[in-house]
């Protein structure tokens, strides 16, 4: 079984869709729709713009989302999934390229979603941190002994958790991780504390958009990051996608459920290979790819 999986944020880099803007003509359409949609030229940014302009919380996002979609909707009949998933962000580019979302939809919710991030990441000092080599059990109950907020956050694979809080804990987590024999402990250069309670604001105002949102039944099942279970259920897939800005993200999770149900082969669709690594670190035999938009001579 073929399963199709999205990155999240992260995998930007200067140039990323400028070959499928300029060799197909339905990337080129849906590329210009997309600058109308969000009020600025995200093409300008995306082909030419520095680390810096991308990092810009409007476009990261968007950015990633429009790589990943417009990439996946190029495909045309070769794209056939039989699951798929998306590591936070990429939820919302798995959605659409699975017919739950129209593009346009999708492409708004992403922006009020970056948006609606930042914003809560202002109101107070926040930050994640990476911790490598301790068992996931082990990290989960040195977070509940440090005062402040410090949760859980990505579960990317066995021996890579990242952790999300207010400054203060997290620093006190990392020494106490350190401690404890973690290789390393380290804090990530983010803006803010995602996936954890610090970004109920956020979860409160995409709530409202999504719920004003039409959401159509997948063609195929999306194992989505808060159960880590295939879902079909429209109101389902709802609530998931509202729960996910203060819950954790459950990679690991996700794909050895997949692999549980079948999936013997993995496509990236989107900008890098962080994806296929870590599925890798997961599942050792699976297969895995990245998606390639074939140029017609």
């Amino acid at each position: 079984m073929n399963a199709y999986i999205f990155p999240g944020q992260g995998a930007q880099f200067s140039g990323m869709g400028l070959d499928l803007y300029e060799n197909s003509p339905l990337a080129q359409e849906l590329f210009e729709k997309a600058n109308d949609i969000l009020g600025f030229h995200i093409t300008d940014i995306m082909f030419e713009g520095s680390k810096e302009d991308l990092m810009q919380t409007k476009v990261t996002q968007p950015a990633i989302f429009l790589h990943s979609v417009i990439l996946a909707k190029t495909l045309g009949d070769s794209f056939k999934p039989d699951m798929v998933a998306g590591h936070s962000l990429g939820e919302f580019s798995a959605l659409v390229a699975a017919g739950a979302l129209t593009f346009e939809d999708g492409l708004k919710l992403v922006s009020q979603r970056a948006q609606a991030m930042q914003k809560a990441c202002e109101l107070q000092p926040s930050t994640m941190a990476a911790v490598l080599a301790l068992e996931d059990n082990v990290v989960e109950d040195i977070c509940k002994t440090i005062d402040g907020v410090v949760v859980p956050a990505n579960y990317n694979c066995p021996g890579q958790l990242v952790i999300s809080g207010d400054v203060e804990a997290i620093n006190k987590a990392c020494e106490a991780l350190k401690e404890a024999g973690a290789k390393r402990a380290l804090v990530l250069p983010v803006g803010g504390a995602f996936h954890s309670p610090l970004m109920e604001p956020a979860r409160e105002e995409l709530a409202a958009a999504i719920e004003n949102t039409t959401f159509s039944k997948p063609n195929c099942p999306i194992y989505q990051n808060v159960t880590a279970s295939a879902i079909t259920d429209e109101n389902e897939i709802k609530a998931n996608l509202i729960s996910q800005l203060t819950a954790p993200v459950r990679w690991t999770q996700s794909v050895q459920q997949m692999v549980a149900d079948g999936a013997l082969h993995f496509t990236e669709v989107g900008p890098g290979k962080v994806l296929q690594g870590l599925v890798k670190k997961i599942h050792r035999e699976a297969e895995t790819a990245s998606a390639t938009f074939e140029i017609n001579a």
